[in-house]
């Protein structure tokens, strides 16, 4: 059985725990796979990781590969904002997660999940939601020409606080057409999806990304998926999960990705935990 999480963050970033903290987690409630995705420099945040934190980082998962062999498999990840400085795959990351968490305003960039009161500045600024989902769906499938990117982050996160359907329906037929054809340039170029966890374990939605409408479509159109919890906190490390697999299973998927050590390998659902 496989029980996988590739989107784990440490206080080298803005997680709380350390890398082996974490490792021990995932150890005891079952994990087979741990990948660590430490968000990787970017100019317009605050939490993103230093030269300095980088080169700490990488070493301390280079020698928690070694002590915790026999244990657990563990990756080495990064996750790149498509603002942030490009890294190269294997250059020493085994898997990269490309994600959008800004979008530009009148003349600046904006958190796009920061908070809802952001949230609603970047609407005012483009003047309705959905000539800013138009805009944010256009960094997103930047993403698709960044070779080096295994991973789609959290592909509606523009929807973090959407909860209530404030903004609009998800289902809303001109939003979807709009993310619809950023998630057919994403597949197109193989790119694999998340599943991700991160805003339930935050307790701002009760659903993963991305929404149930858009991974129906991306599971008709054959892409590819993954679960992810986003853990920035040990204890939270596979939250959700039982109720993501039912979900996933719902939305007419027979298998998911696994990360291996020749790669991304699909396996049937019935494998995981």
């Amino acid at each position: 059985m496989i029980k996988q999480n590739l989107h784990t963050h440490t206080y080298y970033c803005d997680g709380r725990n350390s890398i082996d903290e974490m490792i021990q987690e995932a150890i005891q409630k079952g994990f087979t796979v741990l990948g660590f995705s430490g968000h990787g420099h970017c100019l317009v945040d605050d939490y993103s990781m230093n030269e300095e934190k980088t080169k700490r980082y990488l070493q301390d998962i280079k020698e928690a590969k070694e002590k915790y062999k026999d244990q657990i498999q563990i990756f080495l990840g990064l996750e790149q904002d498509v603002l942030g400085e490009p890294a190269i795959k294997g250059k020493p990351y085994d898997y990269l997660i490309g994600s959008v968490h800004f979008t530009k305003g009148n003349d600046r960039y904006i958190a796009v999940d920061e908070s809802k009161e952001m949230t609603d500045r970047l609407v005012e600024e483009h003047h309705d939601f959905l000539a800013y989902a138009k805009a944010y769906y256009q960094e997103v499938k930047k993403i698709a020409d960044m070779d080096q990117i295994d991973i789609v982050g959290h592909v509606d996160l523009l929807m973090k606080f959407n909860e209530t359907e404030s903004y609009l329906p998800f289902e809303d037929p001109a939003y979807l057409a709009i993310a619809s054809d950023c998630i057919d340039r994403l597949i197109e170029k193989g790119k694999i999806f998340e599943v991700n966890t991160g805003a339930i374990a935050r307790g701002i939605r009760t659903t993963p990304y991305p929404h149930a409408s858009l991974l129906k479509y991306i599971c008709k159109q054959n892409g590819k998926i993954l679960l992810n919890s986003d853990c920035h906190q040990k204890e939270l490390l596979d939250c959700h999960y039982h109720e993501a697999l039912e979900m996933i299973r719902s939305c007419g998927f027979t298998k998911m990705e696994v990360l291996t050590e020749h790669g991304f390998v699909s396996v049937s659902l019935d494998r995981f935990m």
